[in-house]
């Protein structure tokens, strides 16, 4: 199977790219956001999914390794394709993809082009068991409180990780979406020196409000 091409892009499409490969031409597809950072003429190097059906074998490029296994194991959960995966990972980067599952935040995973509150909601519950090993694989920076829900700090032990995970329970009490209300909290906490949970809400009321 191939699984990184390195070469130079001879041709972009709406939903695809060519790239030559020492006089090989590879066609591959590829999100939106992926292809606008791609030029004819330049050199790449992709890390490839390589899907192969009875009736065709078609490829995927990323620009990361992470969101290459981002698309697979998005694909592992029943009723998701590939172009719900790419879909996804057009509005939700790696780190923030995993986010939102370890949060459950179902609004932000159906902001996705043809991804409905149910297959959200499928996402959320059956990758709760995969995003912890898969967050240690991609190194992606995660927020705390999904670093919390992955299993890679424990919130009785991490005060600080409470306060977090407080504020931003907070801030969606008040209406703000999950994902909007953990970035403002993530950002508060990174200016502030060793933050409680009012002064956390505080900061992230006036990141929210700029």
């Amino acid at each position: 199977m191939i699984g990184r091409l390195k070469g130079t892009i001879v041709a972009l499409g709406e939903d695809t790219a060519l790239i030559d490969v020492m006089g090989v031409g590879y066609e591959f597809h590829a999100a939106p956001r992926t292809l606008q950072r791609l030029a004819v003429g330049e050199a790449a190097t992709l890390s490839i999914e390589t899907i192969v059906r009875e009736d065709m074998i078609r490829l995927y490029g990323f620009e990361a390794e992470a969101e290459r296994q981002s698309f697979r194991l998005l694909q592992s959960v029943q009723g998701v394709g590939a172009k719900h995966a790419l879909a996804l990972l057009q509005i939700l980067p790696p780190a923030d993809l995993y986010d939102a599952v370890a949060a459950e935040d179902v609004t932000a995973l159906s902001r996705a082009h043809g991804v409905g509150k149910k297959i959200a909601q499928r996402i959320a519950t059956e990758l709760q068991s995969k995003v912890g090993a898969l967050a240690g694989l991609s190194g992606e920076s995660f927020t705390v409180a999904a670093r919390a829900k992955a299993g890679l700090v424990s919130a009785d032990a991490d005060p600080a990780l409470a306060a977090r995970a407080d504020a931003v329970s907070a801030l969606a009490n008040l209406g703000y979406e999950g994902m909007e209300a953990r970035r403002a909290v993530a950002t508060a906490a990174e200016a502030i020196d060793s933050p409680g949970v009012e002064a956390l809400i505080k900061a992230a009321l006036k990141e929210l409000a700029a």
